[in-house]
């Protein structure tokens, strides 16, 4: 039985909102018939993450409606489960606030909070979204009322969040708080590259050639903690410790080679709705003859804190810690023994 359909406006339905994150890697969808309104959170290629009703608007059956839910109709909340039991007027106006890491979404009506998709919505597992006018935990949606105290703070933080990122000079301080830093542990930068063209989040790479006893070139990501990753909090009890990163790479060839590590991963967790951390692995995108370190190559280690590499601890930002992860190159036999 299928509780969602894929969000498409098709069979009598119609979309009401459509409104992408900022990363472009989720799309919030709301449709409605003559008979309820739905939510969907959907990746670009039209998959359903998340799912949640939003309204009844005719008078709600006992139970749940089969043949409706059969036919690919937005569902109708049963009788015990909606605050409306006998429907409600067509929904107002919509609006979407993302989360900072755009993996969920709060919706609003006239300025009301109406619901909210989390990022660890999965209708797989049924877990749908909070709703304002759900009832108790149903299949459909759940009570928005009985989560607020969890999602109140993150949302409110959203909204600081995106006003201070649209604001003018935003993006400036932060790429000199970070530079600062990096001064201070690493010594003078040299060349500073933009890793990002026209997408978010925005990130740029800085190079900061052997200084002192260090013999060896520094390359960091700048920007990459000014958002948190999306899903940490599926995998990390405390998630606050490890939702902000950056990206290092040491090296005594040409730098410009290694900047193409950077440049591979450094917005990969935004825009695949996923995160990176100690110990994790990622494999080369490309064929490995193109592998920027060397063809025996076929993928990179990322490991927090290395003994012989620069200590980057004592940056944050938002009130969390950010750490730095070195990439090392690994072989096609270690990146497959990691995945065992």
């Amino acid at each position: 039985m299928t509780i969602f359909r894929s969000a498409s406006g098709e069979g009598g339905t119609e979309v009401v909102l459509a409104a992408g994150n900022p990363y472009g890697s989720r799309t919030l969808v709301v449709e409605r018939d003559e008979s309820s309104s739905v939510a969907y959170l959907c990746s670009p290629e039209g998959a359903v993450h998340g799912a949640v009703w939003l309204a009844n608007h005719r008078p709600a059956p006992p139970v749940v409606d089969l043949a409706r839910i059969n036919a690919g109709l937005p569902p109708l909340m049963p009788r015990p489960n909606t605050l409306h039991p006998d429907g409600r007027r067509p929904l107002g106006q919509l609006s979407a606030l993302w989360l900072e890491e755009g993996d969920g979404v709060a919706i609003y009506e006239d300025d009301e909070l109406l619901a909210v998709i989390p990022g660890w919505a999965d209708m797989s597992r049924g877990m749908p979204g909070y709703a304002r006018d759900a009832v108790g935990e149903s299949p459909f949606a759940w009570a928005l009322s009985e989560a607020l105290e969890g999602l109140r703070p993150r949302i409110s933080n959203a909204r600081s969040y995106w006003r201070w990122r649209h604001g003018e000079g935003s993006w400036a301080s932060f790429q000199q708080f970070v530079m600062g830093h990096l001064d201070r542990v690493l010594g003078p930068a040299g060349r500073y590259w933009d890793a990002s063209g026209e997408r978010l989040p925005t990130v740029g790479i800085t190079e900061r050639p052997p200084h002192q006893e260090r013999a060896f070139t520094v390359l960091s990501t700048v920007g990459m903690s000014c958002q948190r990753m999306p899903t940490v909090e599926q995998w990390i009890d405390k998630p606050g410790a490890y939702a902000r990163i950056e990206l290092a790479v040491a090296t005594r060839e040409d730098p410009k080679e290694a900047a193409l590590l950077l440049v591979w991963l450094s917005q990969y967790p935004w825009h695949s709705v996923t995160w990176l951390g100690h110990g994790h692995t990622a494999k080369w995108y490309h064929e490995p003859s193109t592998f920027p370190l060397g063809p025996q190559y076929s993928g990179v280690l990322m490991t927090a804190n290395p003994p012989h590499l620069p200590d980057m601890s004592g940056f944050a930002f938002g009130g969390e810690i950010v750490r730095w992860l070195w990439l090392s190159p690994i072989t096609a036999e270690v990146l497959e023994a990691q995945h065992r």
